[in-house]
C-alpha cells in the first residue's frame, strides 16, 4: 500500500511538504520508494563490481529490511537484484549537510514523565547551483525544498515515521514504534569541507543511512550502541553525529574523532544537548570556549540549550519548543542558513512532531504530529 499526501506549503512558499505512507513487505516497500525516486530524477549509479557485491553482503548480514527493499528497487527497474554494477539505494534527489541543534530531556526531568527530544534542522535555502557557485538553472528549486515525511509500516519488522531531505531511503530525523528516536547534526563545523569528488556508495552506512538503520534495527538505547560498534561507516567529506534516545529514559551521542576514533557520550539520567561541535572534545557544557569566526555559534547554541534544559522535574513539550526556537537561525547576518525544520520527538508516545519553514518572516507551518505506528 502507498500513499502520498501533500502535508504543508504551496507552490508560493520555501518548502512544499509530502508524507509518503507505505506498507506491507519489504520488497513492496522498497519499489515503491524506488518509483517514488524515478519521479524525482533519481537513477540508479554504476558502482565497481567488487565493491557492489560487498555492499549486498554486508546488508543481509546487518541490515536486512535495506536489502529486501533494494530488492524491491530492482523489480521496479527490471533489473536482476543479484547485479553487481549498480547501486539500488541511495534513494537521493538533492545534496546533503546540515548544521543544527538538538537537546534530549529524560523523562525524570518532564512534568508528565515522557523523555522528548527537540532539534533543529539547519541548512542552506538555496539551490544546488549557488551552493556550488554557480548560476541557478531554469526552474531550478533549492535543494531543500520538498521534504518528505516518511511512515513505513512493514509486515514484518519494526514501523516508523521518519523526516529526510534528500534520501527517500536515508533520513535526517526519525522515531520507531519501539519509542527509538535518532537525528543526526554535522559534528565539527570547523573542520568540515564539501565533498570532494563524486559521492560513491561505499560497503556499509552512509550518513544519511545510519539513523535508517538504527529505527529499523534497533528498539533501545543499548542495542542502538552496539549496532553503532559493529558497524562500518562512512561519510562523504561531512562528518556526522548523532543523538540517540529511547523510551526508557536512556539517550546517547555517537561521533567519530578527528583520528578515526569511535565515541560514545552518555550523561546518564540528566538533559543531553548537541550542536556542532566533537562533544568528546568539549565534554563540559559550563567550561566552552568561546565562538570564532567559522564554528557557526556552536557553543553558544550549546550553552542555551543547556540553561532552557535547567527545569528539572517540569519540562513540558512547550518548554522543549520554546528552546529549539531560542536557538533558531535568524533570517539576518552573515551566516546563509535557515532553520528549515523543528522537530520535538516524545518517546513515549512514539511520535514526531514538525513545523516547516514556509518563508522569511517568521512563517512556518502549523505544528504537524506523525505516529511511528500509524499513516
Amino acid at each position: 500500500m502507498k500513499n502520498l499526501t501533500h502535508v504543508a506549503g504551496g507552490k508560493n512558499d520555501f518548502q512544499l511538504v509530502r508524507h509518503l505512507t507505505l506498507a506491507g513487505g519489504q520488497v513492496e516497500i522498497g519499489r515503491a520508494l524506488a518509483e517514488e525516486a524515478r519521479r524525482l530524477g533519481w537513477a540508479p549509479a554504476p558502482i565497481d563490481p567488487v565493491v557492489g557485491r560487498a555492499r549486498r553482503t554486508w546488508f543481509e548480514r546487518h541490515w536486512p529490511q535495506h536489502q529486501a527493499r533494494m530488492d524491491g528497487a530492482a523489480a521496479a527497474l527490471g533489473l536482476d537484484p543479484d547485479q553487481d554494477d549498480l547501486a539500488l539505494d541511495a534513494l537521493s534527489f538533492v545534496p546533503a549537510g546540515s548544521g543544527c541543534s538538538a537537546m534530549w530531556i529524560p523523562p525524570s526531568a518532564a512534568a508528565d514523565g515522557h523523555g522528548r527530544a527537540g532539534r533543529n534542522y539547519d541548512f542552506f535555502p538555496t539551490t544546488t547551483s549557488e551552493i556550488m557557485g554557480g548560476t541557478p538553472g531554469p526552474d531550478e528549486l533549492p535543494m531543500a525544498s520538498r521534504p518528505y515525511v516518511i511512515t513505513t509500516l512493514p509486515d514484518d519488522g519494526l514501523a516508523s515515521v521518519v523526516l529526510t531531505m534528500n534520501e527517500l531511503d536515508g533520513c535526517m530525523d526519525g522515531v520507531n514504534a519501539a519509542g527509538l528516536a535518532v537525528m543526526l547534526l554535522v559534528a565539527d563545523f570547523e573542520q568540515a569541507e564539501p565533498p570532494q569528488g563524486p559521492a560513491t556508495p561505499q560497503v556499509g552506512l552512509a550518513s544519511v543511512q545510519l539513523p535508517r538503520f538504527l529505527v529499523d534495527t534497533c528498539e533501545n538505547a543499548d542495542q542502538a550502541k552496539q549496532a553503532l560498534l559493529g558497524a562500518k561507516h562512512y561519510d562523504f567529506g561531512v562528518a556526522l553525529h548523532y543523538l540517540v534516545a529511547d523510551a526508557y529514559g536512556q539517550a546517547f551521542v555517537w561521533e567519530r574523532g578527528r583520528d578515526g576514533s569511535e565515541h560514545i557520550i552518555d550523561l546518564g539520567d540528566a538533559p543531553l544537548c548537541v550542536t556542532n561541535h566533537l562533544l568528546h572534545r568539549h565534554p563540559d557544557p559550563a567550561n566552552l570556549p568561546e565562538d570564532g569566526p567559522h564554528s557557526f555559534g556552536t557553543f553558544e547554541r550549546l550553552r542555551t540549550l543547556y540553561e532552557r534544559g535547567q527545569k528539572s522535574g517540569s519540562m513540558t513539550a512547550g518548554d522543549v519548543r520554546d528552546g529549539m526556537d531560542a536557538v533558531r537561525q535568524p533570517e539576518t547576518g552573515d551566516l546563509p542558513f535557515r532553520t528549515l525544520w523543528s522537530t520535538v520527538f516524545d518517546t513515549a508516545d512514539r511520535t514526531l512532531s514538525a513545523r516547516f519553514y514556509l518563508g522569511d518572516g517568521g512563517r512556518y507551518s502549523e505544528e504537524l504530529v506523525f505516529s511511528a505506528s500509524a499513516g
